[in-house]
């Protein structure tokens, strides 16, 4: 279910289009758009907040690559 939000969208509907639009015969509804974005951002604000804890933790101003890939490895996503 999609909740409305006032809240700027990152992602645009643009690039969700163009992650499928190789793919023939397959379009998509705007709802799913929508939900496709709203389920990435969510995603996104996840691993990033992840990734500035551990960052901070060892004592770091920068988010390397290894904190995202130790979200994933700790998530199991």
């Amino acid at each position: 279910m999609m909740i409305l939000s006032t809240e700027k969208k990152i992602i645009s509907k643009e690039s969700i289009k163009k992650l499928v639009a190789n793919k023939k015969d397959i379009t998509l509804s705007e709802n799913a758009i929508d939900e496709i974005i709203d389920i990435l951002e969510k995603k996104a604000k996840i691993i990033s907040k992840y990734a500035v804890e551990r960052a901070k933790k060892k004592n770091r101003e920068t988010i390397l690559k290894e904190d995202i890939e130790a979200y994933l490895f700790e998530s199991g996503d």
